[in-house]
This record gives structure tokens, sequence and C-alpha cells, in this order.
């Protein structure tokens, strides 16, 4: 369902803005967060997007989709300057230098996260420390908040060293050893470091010097011992480490559910009216980014997501899964376009909630199987091997069984003209597989059961989704496109990497559906047109199907172009435009990167073959 939210019926003046004009690029942001919030800062120093105290939050800072609106905390050059912004090595503290006549500072931007008292420390704290690095530069600070999409700036209370928002459900407060008086966005000398720091609930009452480099000592420490745990490949690592953290970002640790993106309503490409809502847990791409951070020797967080699926299953006797959900794990979602909001570069409409969560489908089934797969096949894992988890394992498999074949929205989420998917079919022929497998080890009784089903199931597929007189499976029985996702037959052992169907379906989607190296995700009108961007994991989804088909030298060529629409940072949105060389899409988007970690292990070498 689709409403239409009412505007304030008495909303607060607006004041004139000091906010930038325009939207910053995609391209020129950087993430920050603490797997409890984040946020998004633009290389000027305006923090153009954060939701407080959650992800799904209402937001505090949106300028990003209005800057007239959305409200900001800028802090930076007092001109406006664009800085030269990079991570802290391994890590997700940003830094931004600045260089300027008068002489060069630095801010350093992150959100607290550590080990403390055997428990994860996690605040809902925003930590900006500015540092002159030479000469006496001219900086600038202003915190413009607004209460969530009325764009209302909250009355605000001065004390002696803090600003004091009015209105929000939680304490909002701007803490600093800045002059209060200079808050204002207006330019002065930057003579010392200096701090500021955003909290919502808890203010700080310590002194900030102190506070803030123990703060900064402990979460740089926490990042770099976490990258060091990770496996990479040989080759790409950068790549695979700045996507590994913008992951572990994209995970909730309160509940354990995971975020498609960080943001809402950036389009898919300009003027196209694809813009969603996407700071909410989709089961699917919680698999994938779950099957990413197993391939990278992380597990902590996949274990986290089984209580929250667990949980949502206790709810749902009937295991009618929702393709999302919010990150509390219910599912209030209805979808609303905000009025009078201009959107990313003026292309709206702005939205929040997804009508996604009234979908079918059947995918999910398969995927949710999938990621409980890996704790019955690795004996690391035997205290999740409990007969809770096998349970509804095999009520997962058994689902899954049960839909494939019928219509659904599919891994796209059409919004009309549902028809039987293939790559739905394809996610529950896996769960039956897998379950077979695990099953024989864990529960030989039901061995038969799912083997003889698994089996049943993929020549159905190949009966029914193979046409012959193109020589490639097709996105739906009895259909004549195509469709991107078809290309994870490969990596799901749909068949052997040297069957022809396969290497077909490969060069086909190939053929089809590339534009300048880039994939489209089907050629077809979904109601709001055809595709015009890439898709950008589909590109990945290509880099792995031409490695398992046995073509490693056109996989690492290919890899090779796509790590260019990277941004300078290393992030990735979730649509590509070859033709403005433009990343578009909600921001970072965790399937790119997700993609990213998977192409990079398919199309590297092993270790065993470097070292």
């Amino acid at each position: 369902m689709v409403e239409r939210e009412q505007a304030p019926r008495e909303p607060a003046p607006m004041e004139p803005s000091t906010a930038a004009s325009s939207s910053p690029r995609l391209e020129q942001l950087g993430l920050i967060g603490n797997c409890q919030a984040s946020a998004l800062v633009a290389d000027d120093g305006d923090v153009v997007w954060c939701c407080l105290p959650r992800f799904d939050s209402d937001p505090v800072f949106a300028a990003l989709l209005d800057p007239a609106r959305g409200g900001h905390l800028r802090v930076g050059d007092a001109d406006g300057r664009r800085g030269a912004q990079s991570y802290v090595s391994n890590t997700n503290v940003l830094r931004t230098e600045y260089v300027q006549d008068q002489g060069s500072f630095r801010v350093t931007d992150f959100m607290p996260r550590f080990h403390q008292h055997q428990r994860s420390f996690r605040p809902t704290m925003l930590v900006r420390i500015l540092e002159p690095l030479h000469g006496t530069p001219r900086v600038r600070v202003d915190c413009d908040p607004r209460l969530g999409w009325s764009g209302i700036r909250p009355a605000r209370t001065e004390g002696s060293h803090h600003l004091e928002f009015e209105g929000f459900d939680g304490r909002l407060r701007l803490t600093t050893d800045l002059p209060v008086t200079y808050l204002d966005g207006r330019g002065f000398a930057l003579t010392g470091k200096r701090h500021v720091v955003l909290t919502w609930g808890h203010p700080v009452e310590e002194p900030l010097p102190a506070l803030c480099r123990h703060l900064l000592e402990e979460t740089t420490s926490y990042w770099q011992l976490w990258v060091k745990r990770c496996s990479i490949p040989p080759l790409y690592q950068a790549a695979v480490i700045r996507s590994a953290l913008a992951l572990k970002l994209h995970c909730f640790e309160d509940t354990g559910a995971i975020v498609a993106a960080s943001t809402t309503s950036i389009p898919e490409a300009p003027g196209s009216g694809r813009t969603w809502d996407y700071r909410h847990c989709w089961l699917r791409d919680s698999y994938y980014v779950l099957d990413a951070l197993r391939r990278l020797g992380q597990f902590e967080e996949r274990e986290a997501f089984l209580h929250f699926l667990l949980d949502i299953a206790a709810s749902t006797p009937d295991l009618d899964l929702a393709p999302v959900y919010r990150l509390d794990g219910t599912r209030r979602l209805t979808e609303v376009i905000v009025p009078d909001w201009s959107g990313y570069e003026g292309s709206g409409p702005v939205r929040h909630g997804n009508q996604a969560s009234e979908h079918r489908q059947h995918d999910v089934f398969g995927e949710m199987a999938l990621s409980l797969a890996p704790a019955f096949m690795d004996d690391r894992f035997q205290d999740d091997q409990t007969p809770e988890v096998l349970k509804l394992l095999a009520r997962l498999a058994r689902k899954a069984l049960s839909v494939a074949g019928t219509p659904d929205a599919g891994i796209w989420e059409y919004r009309a003209d549902w028809r039987p998917q293939t790559f739905s079919s394809l996610m529950c022929w896996a769960a039956a597989d897998r379950m077979a497998t695990i099953a024989a080890r864990h529960a030989p009784g039901d061995a038969r059961e799912f083997t003889e089903a698994a089996a049943r199931l993929h020549a159905q597929i190949v009966e029914q989704a193979w046409l012959p007189s193109r020589g490639t499976f097709v996105e739906s029985y009895g259909g004549v496109g195509l469709d991107a996702a078809l290309l994870q037959m490969a990596p799901l052992r749909f068949l052997p990497g040297d069957d022809s169907r396969l290497v077909g379906t490969v060069d086909a989607l190939r053929t089809a559906l590339t534009h300048d190296g880039w994939m489209r995700r089907y050629d077809f009108d979904d109601g709001f047109g055809k595709p015009t961007v890439a898709f950008i994991i589909c590109t990945f989804w290509m880099v792995e199907a031409l490695a398992i088909t046995g073509r490693e030298a056109e996989a690492r060529e290919l890899m090779d172009r796509v790590l260019q629409a990277r941004s300078p940072l290393g992030l990735l949105g979730e649509d590509f435009d070859p033709a403005t060389r433009r990343l578009w899409g909600n921001f970072p988007q965790a399937y790119s990167h997700v993609g990213l970690i998977h192409a990079a292990f398919r199309a590297s070498p092993r270790w065993a073959d470097v070292l």
C-alpha cells in the first residue's frame, strides 16, 4: 500500500537555508557508523544523511534528499571548499583534509564502536574532531537538524558548552569545546584541536579532549583488529577490505537484522521514479551479506541473524515470511510518499516504508534455508546445531518446495504481472538440495524426502525454463525474457561449470544485457519502463559465472573494469550509468559490496597458488 503523507498543519516558518544549493554526488560521500546508526559525510564537511537512533528512524539530517528541508551538520571550510577524504587504514574512521591560503586542517569523523566490559560499546553518538595542520585555517560549524519528514526546525536551548534540540523522541544534544556563539555557520579561526559531539539519549558530561581521544583510539583499534581477522583473496585486497567494512556497518547489532542500504529514495536513474526505501531488512539481501561475511571468515553476524529469524518464525506459525521487515522484526512498512521534498538532485518522489513487505517472493524461503545451512555443515558451530534450528531449516525447505513454480514478485519485486519466476524456483531447489545433504548427516529419516524433491524440482526448472530456440534459461516458466539473476545458477551449482546449458545461458545474458561491460537486470518493461542503467551486483555475478565456467582471464578483465566504478573511498551504490560514469541508487548498497566480495574470491587465485 502506498500512501501520501499529510503535510503538518502548522509548519514552522522555513528560514533561509545555509545548506548547499544542490545535493552532493554519491561519489563525494563517506560512510561512518557503529552497527547502531550511520551517517553520510560529504567532502565539504556536511553530514547530509543521518537517522537516529537507528537506521530506519526518521532522519535528523537529510539534506541529501532536500537541501532546504532536510537539515545538516556542517564542520568544514569557512568558504565551503571541498576537502580530500580518506579512511584511516582498515577502519571506518573518516578523515577530510582541507587546504586554504590561511592554512590547512583536518576533520576526523566516526561513530564509536569497541568492546568494553565484555560487551559491544556502540553509543548513538557522532564524533567530529577539528585539527589544524598548519597556519591558521578558517572553519565553520553549523548544526541544523530537522524533526524528521516534517522538515521543521526544532526549538533549541543553549548551554555554556552545548546546544539542546527539542521535539525529538530522544534527547538530541551537540556538545563542544568551541564557543557556542560560533555554532551558527560563521567563519572563525581554528587555533587548536576542537571537538564536536552529537548524542542521542544520554549526553556527554566528561571533558571532551580526553574522551574523544579515548573513543578514537579504541574505535580505530577495534576496526583494524576486525579486518585482521578477515580472510581475503590475494587479488583485490583493498576493494574487499573496504567492502567488508561497509557490510559490517549495515548490521544492526541490537536485533541481528541487516539493512539493505543506509538511505532511502536515491533514484536508480535520474527522473526514473524508482525511489525506494532500503533502510530495512530484506531476508534475501541478508542471506547474501551473511554468505559474503562467511567467505571473509566472519560468523558472529550469522549467529545474531539466526536469533532475528527465529523470532520472526515464532511469530509466523505458518512460516508465511514477508520479503522485508523492520529492524525490530515487525512488518509495519506502509509505503508513504512525502510531499514537497525535492528528492536527490531533484528526482523524487521521496518515500519511507516499502510496499515490498506486502509481496510474495518465494525465493526468500530458499535463501533463509541457505543462511542456516552452514551451521549444520561446519562443526565449528555445533552450538547452533539445535533441534529447534534444524526443525526450522526443514520447515523452510518444505515451504520452499510447496511454493516453487507458482507466481510471485520475484527477486526484482515486480509490482505487476506476477509469473512463476525461474530464480525463485532455483532458490527453492537450492533449499531442498542443501537440506538433503544436511538430513543425511543430522536427520537420516528425512534424507530421501529432500533428495527426491530436489530432483523433481530440478527437472521442473529445466522443463519449464529452458528455451532451446535461444539456447538459454529464461526468467519465468514458459517465458522468453532474460534475467541476470539466472547467473546464480553457477555458484548455486544447479549445473556443472562445463554444462553447455549453463555456458549458453551465461553467453546469452552477456550478449543481451551487457552495455560497455555492464549488466542490466533484464530486457523488458517492468511497468516503469526498461532499466537504462546497470545493476552493479549483476556485473559481479557475471564475473563469478565466467570464472566458474572456466574463463578466468575474462572474469579478471571484467573485474578490473567494474572496480573502476567505485567512489574515491571505495564505496558503491546500487546502480551505475556507464554513459555518465556515475553511481545511482541507495548508497552505500550492501548488495553491491556483497557482489564485489564474491566476485573477488572467484576471480582471484588462491593463496596456495601465490605463496
